[in-house]
């Protein structure tokens, strides 16, 4: 594999991006002066690999329907078994249109109006927003914060059930805390699902982006595989590699009766996957992919150590330490200030769009996340804006 630049500024700007493009109505910070830094994409190209397919397609000039997907099947067993040790078979593999998507079909097909889903917060923000619009019931277990890192709290959270709960939400790796979570962690939630009969859906979605001197991540479906007959498992090739464009992932259950009732709502609403996201996976899914992503992580780890380094010399902030993900997450209660000062000194005075706390549910008052998945250069005035809004409490 050819070199990789991360560090080439590739404007943004005008090509219908989110991150940019939505983050002056949004923030109120001019992406023309400002740095984007909370939509978790990567300002990033993907691996050749993946242009190359998709030139082959338009090479080709017919966009029609896509027949057999077996080259997507088989790179996505490949990469579970050669990447994290997990053999999948062909048949388990569903695919949806990106993570948020099989969320809410998961929701959708497994529990019923009313019941209970649990979110262990603060979390990715989606995971709250579908299941309160498919009229579900968001049971928030608020993780413990010691020693700066997020931990599971079972003490506190033994009474906040109320008998309606149906499914618990697991984001491993953890976003936004950038947890990677244990084989005994990892068991323990396995067991409290079984004892409270808890349908349990594992968004693995980071699950390559996990930092060079981090624990390994572990499979959920490795870490307890007596489970298999209550548990869905979330991946997607999209945020890996950057193309999330593609809004292509994968629900991938071994137990059959929950695969033929995710399948069943499936098909009634028609979902399929598109040409090009097939082949992008199919070729990132791949040696050359593989070498992309260790380059990748070698960079955000980079990332991370500048600006950990600087938001520490900054009084009243700390950031979590970073085991997985690119999404940095800053606890700024430290400055003891209010949460409007804080938003207003990062968007106004830092010029730094950047997601507020309280939108990860319980637990995030007092943080905002940063998305570190972008060049060098950028992390470092990043760090210099940020310690220049915040220069009176030096």
């Amino acid at each position: 594999m050819a070199s990789v630049n991360f560090d080439e500024d590739i404007d943004r700007i005008g090509t219908n991006c989110s991150k940019w493009d939505d983050m002056q109505k949004i923030y109120g910070v001019d992406p023309a002066s400002g740095i984007s830094m909370w939509v978790a994409d990567m300002d990033f190209r993907p691996p050749a690999a993946v242009q190359r397919a998709v030139q082959d397609i338009a090479n080709h000039g017919i966009y029609g329907y896509p027949g057999a997907h077996q080259p997507y099947l088989d790179a996505i067993r490949w990469w579970m078994d050669t990447r994290h040790g997990w053999q999948v078979e062909q048949d388990w593999i569903l695919n949806v249109h990106g993570l948020v998507n099989g969320t809410a079909l998961c929701i959708d097909a497994l529990t019923q109006p009313g019941d209970g889903v649990i979110l262990m917060t603060p979390v990715y923000h989606a995971f709250a927003r579908v299941t309160r619009a498919a009229g579900r019931e968001v049971v928030e277990f608020p993780l413990a914060s010691r020693a700066g890192q997020y931990h599971l709290d079972w003490d506190s959270w033994s009474g906040l059930l109320n008998g309606r709960e149906r499914m618990l939400i697991l984001c491993s790796p953890h976003n936004p805390g950038g947890r990677v979570w244990s084989q005994r962690e990892l068991r323990e939630i396995a067991d409290f699902c079984k004892a409270h009969d808890l349908i349990l859906i594992s968004d693995e979605i980071h699950h390559d982006l996990v930092m060079p001197d981090s624990p390994r991540h572990i499979v959920m479906a490795n870490a307890a595989p007596d489970i298999s007959d209550r548990l869905v498992t979330l991946t997607s090739a999209t945020k890996t590699f950057n193309i999330a464009g593609a809004h292509l992932g994968n629900i991938i259950v071994g137990d059959e009766k929950l695969r033929a009732a995710i399948s069943q709502r499936m098909a009634a609403l028609g979902i399929s996957p598109g040409l090009f996201g097939l082949n992008m996976v199919a070729a990132a899914y791949s040696s050359e992919g593989a070498e992309w992503v260790d380059a990748l992580v070698r960079y955000l780890d980079g990332n991370r150590r500048i600006f950990d380094q600087g938001i520490a010399r900054i009084r009243g902030l700390r950031s979590m330490p970073l085991q997985a993900t690119y999404l940095a997450w800053v606890d700024f209660a430290g400055t003891g200030m209010a949460r409007p000062e804080i938003e207003t000194r990062v968007a106004a005075g830092a010029g730094i769009a950047a997601n507020h706390g309280p939108t990860f549910g319980l637990g995030g008052e007092g943080f905002m996340r940063f998305n570190l998945a972008t060049p060098r250069a950028r992390v470092e005035a990043a760090v210099k804006r940020l310690q220049e809004a915040f220069s009176d409490l030096q």
